[in-house]
């Protein structure tokens, strides 16, 4: 790893496992993913509350539910492309209709499972969860952001999508500019914040991929949003900016459809029609690599495209 990053499902591990400690009501469950989620120590912490429900992921759910219903915070845990892929289902009925107070993290998202290709990236779960009624989803850039919302996620009573990935990620940002600067403690949901100032576009974007656009972004009049909290969409900060630079680009690790790009093109085309832009997976599944650096070049996504992508704009 280089000098000072963790993998985000390494802070996600250590956030429960704080979590565990300061509320006995935290459960965790997976499916047959503890050492891949990063579980491990909060199972030999807590082992009467860790369940290992096995390859099963409608099972898990319906567990966890029940659970819930009882008064217990359950964490259920997995990759992104099984949860909710494999249990779309159960959560739609049994999680949401029920407004049950559960959480649903969803890890190694988009390209950065790279190495077990298609059947094992997700590229379409922000789509799954948004369009489904009472979910929240949240999706965190760096360590710090990724451990608070984990408390944020723990603090809200209903159900919760949240979004890692296996990527490294800085364990905070460093924003210069002292007006822009503001504590981890007021990360909320609904909420997102502005990385970086600039009048001549914006570009809101969410998770490790942030870490893309803040490069390609040097030498630029951009403003950056850093909307982690997807649904609901902080829709007044979104409007605030795009009266000011007159034109959007949306930058994700998640396919074109259906994702943040989606959502902030369903707000400005109602509230104040600008030019958006969306760059993100295309019309694709994913597929093996070496790394996910290698996906994001050829789809378009690392920090030297996103840069012409700007230039243009």
């Amino acid at each position: 790893m280089k000098d000072n990053l963790k993998q985000q499902r390494d802070y996600f591990g250590e956030a429960l496992l704080e979590l565990g400690r300061a509320n006995p009501q935290v459960l965790t469950l997976t499916a047959d993913l503890e050492s891949s989620l990063k579980l491990t120590a909060f199972r030999e912490k807590f082992p009467n509350r860790f369940f290992n429900i096995g390859v099963a992921e409608q099972n898990l759910i319906g567990t966890a539910v029940g659970l819930s219903l009882e008064g217990f915070i359950p964490f259920c845990a997995s990759f992104a492309v099984f949860l909710p892929g494999r249990c779309f289902d159960q959560i739609r009925v049994s999680v949401c209709q029920n407004k049950a107070n559960l959480k649903l993290v969803g890890g190694h998202l988009g390209f950065s499972n790279s190495g077990d290709g298609a059947s094992a990236q997700a590229v379409e779960d922000i789509a799954l969860m948004r369009s489904l009624p009472e979910m929240v989803v949240l999706c965190p850039y760096d360590g710090e952001e990724t451990k608070e919302l984990v408390k944020v996620t723990a603090e809200h009573n209903g159900p919760v999508y949240l979004r890692i990935s296996k990527s490294e990620v800085p364990p905070e940002i460093k924003i210069k500019n002292e007006k822009l600067k503001m504590t981890y403690k007021k990360l909320k949901i609904g909420g997102a914040r502005v990385l970086k100032e600039g009048g001549e576009l914006t570009i809101a974007s969410h998770g490790p991929i942030l870490e893309e656009v803040l490069v390609a972004s040097q030498n630029f009049d951009v403003e950056i949003i850093d909307a982690y909290s997807i649904k609901p969409l902080n829709k007044e900060m979104i409007l605030k900016s795009a009266a000011k630079t007159g034109k959007v680009l949306v930058v994700e690790e998640h396919s074109i459809y259906g994702g943040l790009g989606s959502a902030v093109a369903e707000l400005l085309s109602q509230e104040y029609p600008v030019p958006v832009k969306i760059l993100g997976i295309p019309d694709v599944f994913g597929e093996s690599a070496r790394g996910r650096q290698q996906l994001l070049e050829k789809y378009g996504l690392n920090a030297n495209n996103i840069r012409e992508v700007i230039s243009n704009l």
